[in-house]
């Protein structure tokens, strides 16, 4: 017997036994007769293992146990349950009878050929009486010897100690590499935990230098602890300055005052809303869009016209080109000839360089698309992050601060997937064009609320389903660019299929066992149903007597750990203190 081997096995015969494989079982699933001296114990989400042998090697097979079962065959004939239900219990078979049944579900295994553990499969059923035995840190770490610089730890197995190792591997070839770019979706109500989550995913992807990270952050939510210089005190300011230091990866922030915006559709929209067509006299929000279509359609058609010299003279031109189609927005004459003396009135202002309203909205607007020195269009941000081939930096997108004169609804609705659109769709054009140049882009995009981008069924307005269609051709295509999109949603029924389908990763935290959401997670989960049982008995986290103890559970299903080969959904309770995280991963540095 190799020493290798020899210190596996003493680590299993010291690790405890908690029962055997029992009768009927399968390739797909095991039953387990529990022992007695384990029936009190909590079993349920416990990552289990037995060694066993197939083709003259042995193996090891790990797994979570989904299901405990009380059986007791005299109580359930109906004259002891009668007694029973008198008597309250039925002596010597109320509890002296009672055997404990469980199921596991085998999630890996590993095959030992005296040098090395490699992954196998479980291709066939060990005999009944093969000791379980409950899997601890120091058998993971010793199966997963050859992978330990690979290894990320989110937390802990759900409802147990050991760490659940985890792998994300960049997109690029070479060591710790995929190959590929993979898409990852993170789906769960609103604190369960998914942002949290997200930025610990972050950091594990911030560890490979030459790997791109950009971030559309709607609500500031990953900016937030990046503009502070304080140390990190709880979990939802773990991506800060001090973590990322710590693992040398540089970062940018562009709020809307460093972001040159690039969309005469988006320029026209903003328009709209600072109510430059509403002090031309036009009311109703109906003809305001089509009026912005109009001014919209000039400034594409006129190649003459740039977001440089978007002059007064410009908005003259404007103001005339709404001056001769307004008989196409009003039928009737008093409309129309109550926005042309608007527009007369304004001209009139504008030309003799009179302060007026128009002007004030006008200037407003350009500001937010006139290239400056210290400002940085969607394309120049984009090719900034990708064109990089040695350091690459976390590039957010920080999009909560909005202009004051815009309600929240609008910009939220309105204006803020616009200016993502800028981002995506130059991204898509910039990783096709580096793709062309054989360039692996190595870059995983990070798409806080995605729902609201691209939401299942119709849509009519045009430009969302737009936005929708760039999402959907980006999640299709650029995975061979080496392009991965991560997606952060609330609710998993709502986002659009085409996309759930693409994605190779997912976690799933609390609030999706209901309704639409639960039948969403069935289609993905497939034909385990013990898996969907325990989903359904994570807790809410806030239901916890105080923030210290809540519970952070997530399902997982795809190559995200080398425990999953098998394509078993893993569980586990991520980390609920910054110490915890940071000490597992070893991303403490002397000082912190």
């Amino acid at each position: 017997m190799s020493e290798e081997r020899k210190n596996i096995d003493q680590l299993i015969s010291t690790s405890e036994r908690i029962g055997t494989i029992g009768s009927p079982s399968s390739t797909s699933n095991l039953s387990l007769d529990i022992l007695g001296t384990a029936v009190d114990k909590k079993l349920v989400g416990e990552l289990a293992l037995f060694r066993f042998s197939q083709d003259g090697k042995p193996h090891y097979a790990l797994g979570q146990i989904t299901e405990v079962q009380l059986k007791n065959i005299w109580l359930e004939d109906p004259t002891m349950r009668s007694l029973a239900r008198q008597r309250g219990q039925v002596n010597p078979v109320s509890g002296q009878q009672d055997t404990h049944l469980g199921d596991m579900t085998v999630s890996a295994v590993f095959s030992n050929d005296g040098h090395r553990f490699e992954p196998s499969i479980l291709g066939t059923v060990p005999a009944t009486g093969t000791a379980i035995h409950l899997a601890t840190d120091e058998i993971l770490d010793r199966l997963l010897e050859l992978y330990r610089d690979e290894i990320f730890y989110l937390g802990h197995v759900y409802g147990s100690t050991p760490k659940l190792p985890l792998w994300f591997k960049h997109f690029g070839t070479g060591p710790h590499g995929a190959g590929e770019a993979y898409h990852i979706g993170i789906f769960g109500k609103t604190g369960s935990g998914k942002s949290v989550l997200a930025k610990m995913i972050v950091l594990a992807y911030s560890r490979y230098k030459d790997m791109g990270i950009f971030i559309l952050d709607p609500q500031g939510e990953f900016a937030k602890g990046l503009k502070t210089s304080s140390m990190f005190i709880e979990m939802e300011n773990i991506l800060c300055l001090q973590t990322l230091s710590n693992l040398q990866k540089p970062f940018k922030i562009y709020d809307l005052d460093k972001i040159a915006l690039d969309r005469w559709s988006l320029f026209a929209q903003l328009l709209m809303e600072f109510r430059f067509f509403f002090e031309l006299g036009i009311k109703s929000y109906e003809y305001q869009e089509i009026a912005a279509d109009y001014v919209e359609d000039l400034l594409k058609s006129d190649s003459n016209i740039t977001f440089k010299n978007l002059n007064t003279d410009v908005l003259l031109r404007i103001l005339e080109h709404l001056n001769g189609n307004i008989q196409r927005i009003y039928g009737t004459s008093t409309g129309i000839d109550r926005v042309r003396q608007f527009i007369s009135e304004y001209r009139q202002k504008i030309s003799s360089s009179t302060q007026n309203k128009i002007l004030e909205i006008w200037n407003r607007t350009v500001g937010l698309f006139r290239p400056t020195a210290d400002k940085r269009s969607p394309k120049e941000i984009i090719k900034e992050i990708i064109s990089q081939s040695s350091i690459r930096p976390v590039v957010i997108i920080d999009l909560s601060k909005k202009p004051e004169e815009i309600s929240q609804f609008i910009w939220d609705e309105k204006i803020k997937p616009l200016i993502i659109e800028c981002f995506l769709s130059n991204l898509v054009i910039t990783a096709d064009y580096f793709y062309k140049g054989d360039k692996s882009l190595n870059t995983l995009v990070i798409i806080d609320e995605a729902h609201r981008l691209a939401p299942r069924g119709k849509l009519e307005n045009e430009k969302k389903e737009k936005i929708r269609s760039t999402l959907i051709d980006a999640v299709r295509t650029t995975r061979k660019y080496g392009l991965g999109w991560l997606f952060i949603s609330q609710t998993l029924s709502s986002l659009d299929k085409e996309i759930i389908e693409q994605l190779r990763i997912n976690f799933f935290g609390f609030g999706l066992s209901m309704g639409t959401e639960l039948q969403a997670l069935k289609e993905l989960v497939g034909g385990i149903p013990n898996a969907l049982k325990l989903y359904q008995s994570f807790r809410d986290p806030h239901s916890a007597f105080d923030i210290a103890s809540r519970q952070y559970a997530f399902m997982t299903i795809g190559p995200v750990s080398p425990l999953s080969f098998a394509g078993t959904p893993l569980f586990l309770t991520v980390y609920n203190t910054p110490q915890q995280f940071l000490r597992a991963n070893q991303l403490l540095r002397d000082g912190n």
